[in-house]
């Protein structure tokens, strides 16, 4: 597994929820490099006391990023990484993005997971578990990169 761990900054200096740590990791565009940067990411994101109980919809909402990135940015390229970024508020919200180095995607082209035609596909639900489990998604830089945030319990949007 080829991970590229880096800690950007870490800031004992309090902003609104308190201090915050800012994280970025780079890993090969292969399947088997996911658990390993999501599993670290998730660990201090729990050392932070970041989100509390909503631990599984960051690292699940991860997870479908990264496969993304990997499978339909990068299409497994070897010669190419997935980076992540992660701000990390002690006790507050996670805000992450992923981002590839493939041609991006339009995101009015994606089917909805939801419809009849679709309800039994093997896949295609990434983006919409994304969306399900985070308070915020977007996309940028062409379909390239998602931004995804989530936030405390208390400020958790209503999914209802």
């Amino acid at each position: 597994m080829n991970l590229q761990f880096d800690v950007i900054s870490l800031s004992s200096e309090p902003h609104l929820a308190g201090p915050n740590a800012t994280l970025s990791i780079s890993m090969l565009s292969e399947i088997h490099a996911i658990s390993g940067a999501v599993d670290w990411l998730m660990t201090m994101i729990q050392e932070c006391n970041s989100v509390p109980g909503q631990e599984l919809d960051v690292e699940l909402a991860l997870r479908e990023a990264l496969a993304n990135a990997a499978l339909h940015g990068n299409r497994q390229d070897s010669k190419k990484r997935v980076h992540i970024s992660c701000e990390i508020e002690f006790g507050g919200e996670v805000s992450i993005v992923v981002r590839d180095e493939g041609k991006g995607f339009d995101l009015t082209k994606v089917s909805d997971p939801t419809t009849i035609d679709n309800i039994e596909a093997a896949h295609g639900r990434g983006i919409y578990l994304m969306r399900a489990l985070m308070d915020a998604v977007h996309f940028g830089r062409g379909g390239t990169e998602v931004h995804m945030r989530k936030g405390p319990a208390s400020c958790a949007r209503d999914r209802q």
